[in-house]
């Protein structure tokens, strides 16, 4: 599902990544830990086709990604890949319902079969209902799964989480955990996780283990 090779960043004269190389199956749960400062981040967003890295090559289901345009990036990363952050970037003026419905709007999709399912999603992860609560009428908890839905929203290949439950209390992080993996279960969705949580690592398929711009063998 993701596979990446000889992966190379640096910004200025720091030299993040030093040829990371990485592959992960489809309907995968893996995790990418390590030390702050060790890479995980950049990796994720390199991975994930947000940034780019300086050499090195990346395929998201079996498509290279350094041969698109930045607008056939644009294109593909909204119709393959879904994105879930510590901080939820819900945003505030609207409603759960159409924070979730935003992904499919960029596509410039619209009417009912859009909101139906938003609304599914959301029914899904037992928001049924707080559907038109805006996110400061929402718990922390609450603000992720919805942040979770819009990940979804546009059936991506491969859903990247940047620290999902840095924010969260230690019961709902493991309400969230037990979440990933009921979607794995579900929907066969494949998760690449940073995290530095220990519990859920060890509830993952595999970990990828960070240090200094390298993954440990």
């Amino acid at each position: 599902m993701v596979e990446a090779k000889n992966i190379h960043k640096s910004f200025g004269k720091l030299h993040v990544l030093k040829g990371v190389d990485l592959s992960v199956e489809k309907g995968e749960v893996v995790s990418i830990i390590g030390k702050s400062g060790a890479g995980k981040s950049t990796l994720l967003h390199i991975l994930g086709t947000l940034d780019a890295a300086d050499s090195g090559q990346i395929a998201v289901g079996g498509k290279p990604c350094n041969k698109f345009s930045e607008r056939e990036l644009a294109k593909f990363r909204n119709e393959n890949i879904g994105f879930v952050f510590q901080f939820h970037h819900l945003l505030p003026e609207f409603t759960a319902v159409e924070n979730v419905c935003m992904p499919a709007f960029i596509q410039k999709k619209s009417g009912e079969a859009i909101e139906k399912r938003a609304k599914e999603l959301l029914d899904y992860l037992g928001l049924a209902e707080r559907l038109e609560h805006r996110p400061s009428q929402l718990s922390g908890g609450e603000q992720q799964r919805v942040a979770i839905a819009r990940a979804l929203m546009n059936n991506p290949s491969v859903v990247f989480a940047d620290e999902p439950t840095g924010n969260l209390d230690s019961s709902t992080s493991d309400e969230l955990h037990q979440l990933i993996f009921q979607l794995r279960k579900d929907f066969e969705q494949t998760f690449i996780i940073v995290t530095h949580n220990e519990e859920l690592a060890q509830m993952s398929d595999r970990i990828f283990e960070m240090e200094d711009g390298k993954i440990k063998i």
